[in-house]
């Protein structure tokens, strides 16, 4: 999911997808699956998906910039999966445009769960989570995808994110001083000059659950390489409790300035989530108001200089 930071709301598809399309598609390519059952699953941002059977989905892109980050996963998430340790939808099969529809289009392996707004996860899932990340976290090659939103210096979002502040400053009662404090303090750690693999969207939608226990991690789209910050920010958007995001940073293994930059990243994305989520996306914006709510929560011991860390 690219959030378009000018845009409001969850955007129209700008197609019609439906279960006779999805048929028609599976027969004209992949004849041999076309017999099982369809039916619709969800549908996000970007993209359509389907249940075929009892352990694949056909995910479609439902308008063109879908269409653009289902190619990306289809290039790349085949070379990461074997180095990360929990389950992501690796294409099985590439649908080509035909039968009136534009793009190209993946068949995946299905994974079962709910999405982890929804479920309350165990305490070890913070360890395991920590584990994945940094399983994700390697190098990247120079031909590496980039992302102009995604793993950037958190100062190029500046701009955009002190609009959304500002503008929830007049809808809500989020934007307390603390969290001002935290974004500049963020702005200010040190940045990384690494390349390193990241997710790049990785909001508590995008990641299942069952028996609050992770089973894996979804919607590759936004796959990029650069700041690692911008999945660590996941902890705030995730865990309540404070000592599981200490645990899944710690088992990460985050430097100090890592962690600043991650707050920073985690208001990034729940400013914009709160703000489109009031528009039409309720859950989105529950994301959002609950992340922000975690940060102005969360204490800061003194460090050994007498200014307030994160931990």
């Amino acid at each position: 999911m690219v959030l378009l930071f000018d845009q409001m709301g969850t955007p129209p598809a700008e197609i019609d997808i439906n279960v006779e399309l999805v048929r028609s598609l599976l027969t004209s390519q992949h004849p041999d699956l076309a017999h099982l059952p369809i039916r619709p699953a969800n549908s996000g941002w970007d993209n359509a998906m389907f249940r075929l059977g009892e352990q694949l989905a056909v995910r479609l892109p439902r308008r063109k910039l879908g269409a653009e980050l289902i190619q990306k996963e289809q290039q790349w998430l085949s070379v990461l999966s074997p180095q990360i340790i929990l389950p992501a939808p690796v294409p099985v099969r590439i649908g080509q445009p035909g039968q009136n529809y534009p793009w190209h289009w993946s068949v995946v392996p299905w994974i079962a769960g709910q999405t982890a707004d929804c479920v309350d996860l165990k305490a070890l899932e913070a360890v395991r989570l920590g584990e994945f990340l940094r399983s994700l976290h390697a190098p990247a090659p120079a031909n590496a995808p980039r992302n102009p939103y995604r793993g950037i210096p958190l100062s190029q979002r500046a701009t955009i994110v002190n609009k959304s502040i500002a503008s929830l400053a007049d809808k809500t009662d989020l934007i307390t001083p603390t969290i001002h404090r935290i974004w500049q303090q963020a702005l200010a750690a040190a940045p990384t000059s690494e390349d390193r693999w990241i997710h790049g969207d990785l909001h508590p939608q995008n990641i299942l659950a069952v028996g609050g226990k992770i089973t894996g991690v979804i919607d590759w789209g936004d796959l990029t390489c650069g700041d690692v910050a911008t999945d660590l920010a996941t902890v705030w958007m995730l865990f309540e409790r404070e000592s599981d995001r200490t645990e899944c940073l710690n088992t990460y293994g985050a430097s100090e300035a890592d962690r600043w930059r991650a707050k920073g990243w985690a208001i990034a994305f729940a400013t914009i989530l709160l703000e489109t989520g009031l528009v039409n996306n309720p859950s989105h914006a529950a994301i959002g108001r609950n992340t922000l709510r975690r940060l102005q929560r969360m204490r800061a011991p003194l460090n050994e200089k007498g200014t307030k860390s994160i931990r």
